[in-house]
């Protein structure tokens, strides 16, 4: 009921207002008066009378529609960089201690670290720097422009109109070149060849300043990221006339093409001539000249680092690269100590000198003695396998190590039969005691097994 006597009561204040509009038409009403006390004429439609509720407007009024006063203090000047005001002879108290202007403190100071500050040497103090504040409008915030002088790029015009003279200078010499060799050198019969002529006093602009003419294929591209961010320098290597890569090979199983890198990083033709292929792929870069360098030097800065050594390499690439070339002179050293060392000891097949004859035919000194199966009767001694574990140690007054004795899955000593790794030995009376106390259990369980029964 409240719900439905609320919107009675709005269409009823809704009826009401539209009467008085209507009648304030006809001019039967008073005009409506604003906040300032003027008269709003009836006959503006209801959007432009009606202010936007953000104003938190509490009658009707026309101020939302007139153009709003900006702020006199708003400005639309800028910094005066670089400007002095004022330059002292002696150092003050509360200046820079560097270099002795006020306007700052030696925190946020951009001179040289002197040695001696101004503060102690009262030399050399800095001209104060012109501060100003104040506030820009909407527009000056918002200006890319603004603060910007247009002599700022008078050295950009310049180097282009000398480029342009050098290109004009080195033409004209080499027409008039081309004219003395002209005059000098005619046909026998007295005529010029005109066309030839014409053809040689043509000069390749191409050849005129060619490091200003090398950006043809330069494209400024947003990199690494998906809505902008850093800008990096691209060039498009391809020309136009070259068969894209992904039209190489039309078959759907060959190398794949990632449409959104613009890679194909295997071969699309790899049956293909070697020498008359225009691309092979984009592993091929990964796996030739210095990418390959750069990858190995990646790779041992991640091992250095996780075997304890203080190496990062994008924090401090020079001594990651000079850890790795020390490294791998230190590695070239090792192996060709390793190498000289084998070949001190074994012996080197490969070079031309003549083993000695009792190598050669693996003779000695040494008496072996063989029986007619051919097996050593005496001369050479049997050698055990030896472990990196220690061996024959005798713990506890054992006379035979652990793991010498195996019964029901357990490991123990053969000297006392004991499964337990640090007891202490009783020898044979501790075998026939735990025989006896194991007869003694087989024979309680018995005998309660027959009670039971």
């Amino acid at each position: 009921m409240a719900t439905a006597s609320v919107a009675f009561k709005s269409r009823e204040d809704h009826r009401k207002q539209m009467e008085l509009e209507e009648a304030r038409k006809a001019g039967l009403a008073p005009a409506e008066v604003d906040e300032d006390g003027k008269e709003i004429n009836p006959h503006i439609p209801q959007y432009m009378s009606s202010a936007p509720w953000y104003l938190n407007a509490e009658r009707p009024s026309l101020k939302h529609q007139r153009k709003w006063k900006s702020d006199p203090n708003y400005t639309k000047s800028w910094y005066d960089r670089g400007a002095k005001i004022f330059q002292a002879d002696k150092y003050r108290k509360g200046a820079c201690e560097n270099c002795g202007a006020m306007t700052h403190s030696a925190k946020t100071c951009m001179e040289r670290p002197r040695k001696l500050g101004a503060k102690w040497t009262s030399k050399s103090i800095a001209p104060d720097e012109k501060i100003e504040t104040f506030e820009l409008d909407y527009e000056g915030k918002r200006d890319r422009w603004n603060g910007y002088d247009a002599a700022s790029y008078k050295h950009v015009i310049e180097r282009y109109e000398a480029r342009d003279e050098a290109r004009k200078k080195y033409l004209k010499d080499q027409q008039l070149k081309k004219l003395e060799e002209k005059n000098n050198n005619q046909n026998e019969d007295g005529v010029s060849d005109d066309e030839d002529n014409e053809d040689a006093l043509k000069v390749d602009e191409a050849k005129v300043d060619e490091s200003k003419q090398m950006d043809f294929a330069k494209v400024e591209k947003r990199v690494r990221t998906t809505g902008g961010g850093s800008t990096g320098t691209v060039r498009n290597l391809r020309i136009r006339e070259d068969t894209a890569k992904y039209l190489l090979n039309l078959d759907v199983n060959s190398a794949h093409y990632d449409p959104k890198t613009r890679s194909m990083r295997e071969d699309p033709l790899p049956d293909a001539d070697p020498n008359e292929k225009f691309y092979a792929g984009d592993n091929q870069n990964r796996v030739s000249g210095q990418a390959l360098e750069f990858k190995q030097l990646n790779i041992h800065a991640w091992e250095a680092f996780d075997k304890g050594q203080d190496v990062h390499m994008q924090a401090a690439p020079s001594q990651a690269e000079l850890l790795h070339r020390n490294f791998k002179i230190n590695k070239e050293k090792l192996k060709s100590h390793t190498k000289d060392t084998i070949m001190e000891k074994y012996g080197n097949a490969a070079t031309e000198e003549t083993l000695p004859r009792e190598l050669l035919l693996g003779q000695s000194e040494k008496e072996v003695e063989y029986d007619r199966a051919g097996r050593i009767i005496k001369g050479q001694e049997i050698s055990l396998p030896k472990s990196k574990y220690e061996e024959d140690v005798y713990i506890n007054n054992h006379t035979s190590v652990w793991g010498s004795w195996w019964k029901d899955h357990q490991w123990g000593y053969k000297c006392c039969q004991q499964t337990v790794r640090n007891s202490y030995c009783t020898g044979a009376a501790g075998i026939e005691a735990a025989e006896a106390a194991a007869d003694l259990m087989k024979a309680n369980i018995a005998r309660k097994e027959a009670n039971e029964g």
